[in-house]
C-alpha cells in the first residue's frame, strides 16, 4: 500500500493530540467520495469521532450511498473559525484532513448509540434527541470512516 503524503510545510504541522481535538471539537466538515463518472463528489456533514473512527448519518439511498457502495475510500476535512492575536489583522485557522475507508452500518442498536453522542454536540435536550431517534432511526443509515491517515495544520489567513 501506497503511504500517504505527508505535510509539505511541516512548520504548521498540528500535533497528533491537537488535530484529535480538533476533530472531538467541531461539529462539521465535507465528506469526499468518488462519485459519478469519476468525479469527485463532497458534501458538509455532521460528525462524531471516537476511538480512531469519525461517524456520520444520513439516508439509506443517494448519491453519496452509491458512491460508498461502488467504493469505500474517502477524505473528510474539518476546519475550526479560527482566531486573531491580539495586533494582528489576520486569521490563524486550524484543520484536519482525514482519509480513510468507510464501512456502512446498518444496525440500529449501533444507529441510536452512535446518533444519540453526535446528538449531544449540538444539544442537551434529551426529550427532543429521544422523539429525533424514535422518528428517523429506523430510516437511518450510519457511516463509519475507519481513518488510515489523519493530519493537521495551522494556517495564516492573509
Amino acid at each position: 500500500m501506497r503511504e500517504f503524503r505527508q505535510l509539505t510545510r511541516i512548520r504548521q504541522k498540528l500535533s497528533d493530540e491537537d488535530t484529535i481535538a480538533l476533530l472531538k471539537k467541531e461539529k462539521r466538515g465535507v465528506l469526499s467520495v468518488l462519485g459519478d463518472n469519476g468525479y469527485p463528489y463532497g458534501m458538509p456533514m455532521n460528525h462524531y469521532y471516537e476511538d480512531g473512527i469519525l461517524y456520520f448519518h444520513g439516508g439509506r439511498i443517494g448519491h453519496k450511498i452509491d458512491a460508498l457502495r461502488n467504493n469505500p475510500k474517502a477524505s473528510y476535512c474539518v476546519y475550526d473559525e479560527g482566531f486573531i492575536n491580539e495586533g494582528e489583522w489576520f486569521k490563524r485557522v486550524k484543520s484536519a484532513i482525514v482519509f480513510g475507508k468507510v464501512e456502512l452500518i446498518e444496525d440500529t442498536d449501533k444507529i441510536i448509540e452512535i446518533s444519540r453522542k453526535l446528538s449531544y454536540k449540538f444539544t442537551q435536550d434529551d426529550d427532543y434527541i429521544n422523539k429525533e431517534i424514535e422518528k428517523s432511526a429506523a430510516k437511518t443509515l450510519m457511516l463509519a470512516l475507519h481513518i488510515e491517515h489523519v493530519s493537521g495544520k495551522i494556517v495564516e489567513e492573509r
